[in-house]
């Protein structure tokens, strides 16, 4: 039986994106992002709920989100659910969910500014097959280079 871990959302980032650096020297990117889903009640009502989502990107990625994206802004990311467990202090086992970025479209505006110079800009882990950054015209498909590395670092090496 094959195995699939694939998260494809659209929402908001809820904080700006915090960039830190392994010991080795990888960038690191953690934000969150804010996921709304509309839908209407048995008796008619129309309803909304927002999913909180803790995200994290590596390399060139990270440093990308970073420097385009801050709170309120618009993205759609590709990536894969990360289980990080760890104990607290008091010896008690602690875990929370997240979602590593794979790949990454700016979209457009919300709060005053675009991701990152247009809207459609893509970011392609080079993981998962070529590298891409579309244009301003949101040609995501094309392959023009400047996509980002995604490396493995051992959890030895994340210092948070």
């Amino acid at each position: 039986m094959a195995n699939l871990n694939k998260v494809m959302l659209i929402g908001n980032l809820t904080r700006d994106p915090e960039l830190k650096h392994t010991p080795g020297g990888q960038p690191v990117c953690e934000f969150g992002l804010a996921v709304n889903r509309k839908y209407r009640t048995k008796e008619g009502e129309d309803r909304e709920e927002t999913t909180f989502v803790d995200c994290e990107a590596w390399g060139k990625q990270a440093e990308v989100l970073k420097q385009y994206m801050s709170k309120g802004k618009p993205v759609f990311l590709e990536g894969r659910l990360k289980l990080d467990t760890w104990e607290d202090k008091e010896g008690g086992k602690r875990s929370k969910m997240r979602v590593v970025i794979e790949n990454f479209q700016f979209l457009g505006t919300a709060g005053g500014g675009g991701g990152g110079g247009g809207s459609g800009e893509r970011y392609v882990s080079e993981e998962g097959g070529s590298s891409a950054r579309g244009g301003r015209g949101g040609n995501a498909g094309s392959s023009q280079g400047g996509g980002a590395a995604h490396q493995h670092v051992s959890e030895e090496e994340i210092p948070f």
